[in-house]
């Protein structure tokens, strides 16, 4: 594969997997940027680079890293001396995006007070078994994350013989 054809294939992965995100809520600038910064070697790039690679303007890039500066999978980074600022992917994005979902953060004190307001009765059922439904995958979700570190470490010894 051609060195231009290969950068064809991590661009045309890219906007897919951006796509992917969207699909699942994700807004389009701040998906399409992550997507960049997943696929760069550095796992970082500057915004001129970020707006350059993603045909986009300056606006649009600083509300994209504000958006995942926020949800805490980049972040942005200045090099001693340097003049502009990098924005580099969070290592362990994933974790972020698995155990803080709004559903399991947020809602949850939202339902804690529904349950209270609701008290016994059908509606107020269905908001008790929302928030039990919230707290096991709250619970499951940090079990899972464990798993993968456990796995990780696997995957990184494997790699190193």
């Amino acid at each position: 594969m051609t060195d231009r054809s290969h950068d064809q294939a991590v661009s045309r992965f890219a906007e897919h997997f951006a796509s992917t995100l969207v699909d699942s809520g994700m807004p389009r600038m701040p998906a399409r940027a992550f997507a960049a910064l997943l696929v760069s070697d550095a796992g970082r790039l500057t915004a001129a680079e970020l707006a350059e690679r993603l045909q986009a303007s300056p606006a649009a890039i600083s509300g994209a890293v504000r958006y995942l500066s926020h949800v805490r999978m980049a972040r942005r980074e200045r090099e001693p001396g340097a003049r502009r600022d990098v924005i580099a992917i969070n290592e362990n994005w994933y974790e972020t995006a698995v155990t803080t979902s709004p559903m399991l953060t947020a809602e949850h004190t939202n339902l804690q007070e529904g349950v209270k307001i609701l008290g016994d009765s059908p509606a107020g059922d269905r908001v008790a078994e929302t928030l039990a439904l919230v707290e096991f995958l709250a619970e499951e979700s940090r079990a899972m994350m464990q798993r993968w570190q456990e796995r990780k470490a696997q995957l990184q010894s494997r790699q190193k013989r």
